[in-house]
């Protein structure tokens, strides 16, 4: 049996590929930073550990991981969201025997820093908005004649982002930042798998709710137009990329579509993923088919959604048009054969509740804060080439053991057709 470790359980995400995997016959571990959390009461998941965060304890974290993958024999390590620029440096220490999901941190970081993935877009020949360095000349010319877009090279979850209007003198950051050219169209949004630069799926998507710049509403797109799927395609063959990879996209104003950012890992797109095939593009993407959709064209997380239109009706704006995908269509979270996440949903969601309420952070932000990848200086960021991917190197090195906490319990394994979870940034998250 093939035993997974997966580095998050406070998503819906995070939940959606522990129950692919069981469906599959591993046995799935998960590792947390938090001690309750969405997947937690799962009948798919056998045992959940204790993990530092990786934002504040990266060393911890990475010691913690390893230690857990050799004491519970880990064979696969699949990260969901942030923490897998923490999750990627584990390939320079992991043994043969142990396969860490992601590229190198050296490649990740490129795609992540937001600069650098235009940079390596534009040097494949694929069309991107006007982007510049936020110190540049080109900067603060093309801010005198264009509406345009100011946020950090590195960044999630829409922190920091804001939109000026043309003429408006530059801003400065406190951390190294982008400038881009506006585009105020409908978002659409892709999440692929791919192998060595083949693309074992895409799907496209959009958000229908969304609450601040996460998605918690999104509808996939059945047939995408051919231009969206060849700039993925395009990308991931030039970069010879592996692992999960996510795009978000708008329109300029003669009907391009452009890339407006990367995110090299899960976003929404996939609950709308077939469990099976999901399962076997993890566990063995070199044969793995072509992902096939589930049936659901509408998912929701309906107590973000919930939140995100009581809010709207009390502050004045639109919100009748909520209520159709609120009340007729599911929650990614809830299945029949494994309720307990979808039920428990508030208690577990303690953290996040926390987070939201009392100190007044976004959804994206209460969910990444602990995860994130913040410091330029981790990396020194270098341009994606297809010549240095290293996916499934490994190297041993001694373990040191990390001070995690486990609670253990019994895991009933049964293949479902009915998992799905959730997250998005606009439309991808």
């Amino acid at each position: 049996m093939t035993t997974a470790l997966i580095t998050l359980g406070r998503l819906p995400k995070g939940l959606e590929l522990a129950r692919a995997l069981a469906g599959a016959g591993c046995r799935v571990l998960i590792a947390e930073p938090w001690a309750w959390h969405l997947s937690r009461p799962s009948r798919d998941v056998a045992a959940c550990f204790q993990v530092p965060a990786p934002a504040t304890s990266p060393e911890e974290f990475r010691d913690a991981v390893l230690a857990l993958a050799e004491r519970e024999a880990v064979n696969l390590v699949v990260p969901v969201s942030e923490e897998i620029l923490h999750v990627s440096t584990l390939h320079e220490r992991a043994p043969a025997s142990l396969r860490v999901f992601s590229p190198s941190p050296e490649r990740l970081l490129a795609l992540h820093d937001k600069l650098r993935f235009m940079e390596t877009a534009r040097d494949i020949g694929l069309p991107v908005p006007q982007t510049f360095a936020l110190d540049s000349p080109e900067a603060a010319d093309y801010a005198r004649t264009h509406d345009y877009i100011v946020k950090p090279t590195l960044s999630s979850a829409g922190k920091g982002l804001a939109i000026h209007e043309v003429g408006v003198a530059v801003p400065t950051l406190d951390e190294p930042g982008l400038l881009q050219q506006h585009l105020p169209g409908d978002e659409l949004s892709t999440f692929s798998v791919a192998h060595e630069g083949r693309i074992i799926g895409t799907i496209a998507y959009r958000g229908r709710i969304v609450s601040g710049t996460v998605a918690v509403c999104f509808e996939v797109i059945p047939e995408p137009e051919p231009a969206l799927l060849d700039w993925v395609s395009g990308f991931v063959d030039g970069t010879g990329h592996s692992g999960f990879i996510s795009f978000d996209f708008r329109r300029d104003g003669k009907g391009q579509l452009l890339p407006m950012e990367c995110n090299p890992r899960t976003t929404s797109g996939v609950h709308f993923a077939d469990p099976a095939d999901l399962a076997q593009a993890m566990l063995d993407p070199a044969s793995a088919r072509q992902l096939r959709l589930r049936e659901e064209r509408v998912l929701q997380q309906f107590f973000p959604g919930l939140t995100e239109t009581q809010g709207a009706f009390f502050r004045g704006r639109p919100w009748r048009n909520n209520l159709k995908y609120l009340f007729g269509c599911r929650d990614v979270c809830w299945q029949r054969r494994d309720p307990w996440p979808f039920l428990l949903l508030t208690p577990v969601s303690y953290e996040i509740l926390r987070r939201t309420i009392f100190q007044g952070m976004s959804f994206g932000e209460a969910t990444t804060e602990d995860i994130g990848w913040y410091a330029s200086d981790h990396l020194a960021p270098a341009k994606v080439s297809s010549e240095d991917s290293t996916s499934d190197d490994k190297t041993s090195d001694d373990k040191t053991s990390g001070d995690e906490t486990s609670s253990d319990k019994t895991s009933t394994r049964a293949a479902s057709d009915d998992e799905t979870s959730s997250g998005a940034t606009s439309g991808g998250g």
